[in-house]
């Protein structure tokens, strides 16, 4: 799978703007945003971009500040000297290690992971995938089963199997992240995930002790209602890829809806990772 690259240069005279900018983006299909001096740079799958509409969705925010955008087309196999170019390793509340094959390891820390991410994203540095290892670090995986959902390079899976997880099935609709999961899983020398290609759909009907879901607003809502189907009785849900305003109120509102209790979450600038339990 291509996927585009956006580069956005934006002036916002507050600071949410450029949050609702991105959270429109998102909405719209884009799946990955990185931060950087002069703004961000926002990825979405070759086939969902569509330039005139995008800029009628981006029109309303024209309005408010000024911004501009440079596209990118990154062929899959060029990925590789993309992310190559910008992948430093790092490092989640001095226990999570994450490093691609050509790093040097460190012994010391008390799970590393080496992630080859190809075309599928998910490498530990955007936030949400950051406060949902934080989450992690938090929670005993020993003998749980676990379900990550929007796996991308299954780095979640594979540190829950790290951790003591007796079995984790991990699902994403993208072939690229199916086939990046199943190697990486394998540069780990991990045995018990169970990759699947799909979406809500393509979750088996067994119950699970976890579920790791960091995706985006919209999908969340839309599988909620599943990953509830699959949740045991006093089981734990951790979601991700939404900000803190307005998203978070309406998660909350649909999963206590579906009879799950909010405990608590993180922030880390726009980004929010939240916990409930069923």
């Amino acid at each position: 799978m291509n996927y585009y690259s956006l580069t956005f240069t934006t002036h916002p005279t507050e600071a949410y703007q450029q949050d609702l900018l991105i959270n429109a983006l998102a909405e719209f299909g884009f799946d990955t945003f990185e931060d950087t001096d002069k703004g961000f740079v926002a990825y979405i799958p070759e086939e969902g971009f569509y330039t005139e509409e995008l800029d009628e969705v981006l029109e309303p925010y024209a309005a408010m500040f000024a911004f501009s955008y440079e596209a990118a087309l990154i062929p899959q196999k060029n990925w590789n000297e993309v992310w190559e170019s910008n992948f430093e390793p790092i490092e989640v509340l001095n226990k999570v290690f994450v490093r691609a094959t050509f790093h040097q390891p460190k012994p010391a820390s008390a799970y590393e992971i080496v992630i080859d991410p190809k075309m599928a994203f998910g490498t530990g540095h955007h936030q949400t995938t950051a406060m949902m290892m934080e989450w992690m670090l938090e929670t005993n995986y020993v003998d749980k089963t676990v379900l990550d959902m929007g796996c991308g390079t299954g780095i979640l899976a594979i540190l829950a199997s790290k951790m003591g997880a007796k079995q984790v099935t991990a699902i994403d609709y993208d072939e690229v992240c199916y086939d990046s999961t199943i190697e990486n899983a394998q540069l780990n020398n991990i045995n018990n995930i169970i990759p699947l290609c799909g979406s809500k759909e393509a979750i088996p009907d067994e119950v699970y002790d976890i579920i790791l879901a960091n995706i985006n607003r919209n999908i969340l809502l839309d599988q909620m209602a599943r990953y509830t189907e699959v949740l045991k009785p006093g089981g734990e849900i951790y979601f991700s890829g939404f900000y803190e305003s307005p998203d978070l109120g309406i998660i909350t509102a649909e999963a206590k809806r579906l009879g799950l209790t909010y405990i608590a979450h993180k922030k880390d600038k726009e980004w929010v990772s939240a916990k409930f339990k069923y």
